[in-house]
């Protein structure tokens, strides 16, 4: 029922990091680019986005015309199924409603960041939302560098073929770059899930778009930081989401 796909994954390792601690938290912005002329930065290099190499549709995954009579709940193990068994790779299922209202904050707010959280400190990523599905995340101080030869270090895609017919919302992610383990991967995507889907997270990304000089970035960090130490395997952040038959 899933088409054939090629891998997706990066040989290439990432380069070591700079991990900053929290009482270096103005360092990343202040020595390199800060909160208030990030977004202009991204916005101003939207001709030089990154490419996704990954499936661009449902269809180059799930072969939707032997699908098409089988229950929200019969769909929902085989998304998961399909993807447990595959290095990098992984299927997260949403309730149908959140699909309609994240794709199109994204589609307004397109530039995000979230951290990467490690013992002696954290490095951040930068995200941009592809339409009409996907998310492209690399390493920040490269896409500064030269946005153009910026690697993606991790891509996830939210489909919402099912969403009105199915009450399904499935998410596929691709971890590509071995410089970031599956649990890491895992956590920065379900961190970008939350921050589109909720309406209190929400703020800070329009904040982070249109009103940068609101944007509190050692308020984001903290928040960030504990809800990072919250998720304790990339187990719970694959599994999926009960819906009706």
């Amino acid at each position: 029922m899933f088409a054939a796909t090629r891998r997706l994954v990066n040989s290439s390792v990432l380069r070591r990091p700079i991990l900053l601690t929290s009482s270096t938290n103005h360092v990343l912005f202040a020595a390199t680019t800060s909160a208030l002329t990030l977004p202009s930065l991204l916005f101003s290099r939207r001709n030089l986005s990154f490419s996704f190499a990954g499936p661009k549709t449902l269809d180059d995954i799930l072969k939707k015309d032997l699908v098409k009579d089988k229950t929200p709940t019969e769909i929902s193990d085989l998304w998961y199924t399909y993807h447990e068994g595959k290095e990098n790779v992984h299927g997260i299922i949403l309730d149908g409603n959140v699909a309609p209202s994240l794709l199109e904050r994204a589609a307004i707010s397109p530039f995000f960041i979230q951290p990467i959280f490690r013992e002696d400190g954290y490095f951040m990523l930068v995200s941009q939302f592809m339409e009409p599905y996907h998310f492209v995340l690399a390493y920040l101080e490269d896409y500064k560098m030269d946005p153009a030869s910026a690697q993606p270090l991790l891509t996830f895609s939210v489909f919402d073929d099912y969403a009105t017919k199915k009450n399904l919302t499935l998410v596929r992610a691709d971890i590509l770059n071995r410089g970031i383990n599956d649990e890491e991967g895992m956590k920065v995507v379900r961190a970008m899930l939350d921050h589109y889907a909720n309406d209190d997270e929400y703020t800070f990304v329009k904040a982070f778009n249109s009103k940068p000089d609101t944007f509190d970035i050692d308020d984001f960090i903290a928040q960030q930081n504990a809800k990072w130490k919250q998720v304790t395997a990339a187990g719970s952040a694959s599994k999926t989401i009960d819906v009706e038959s």
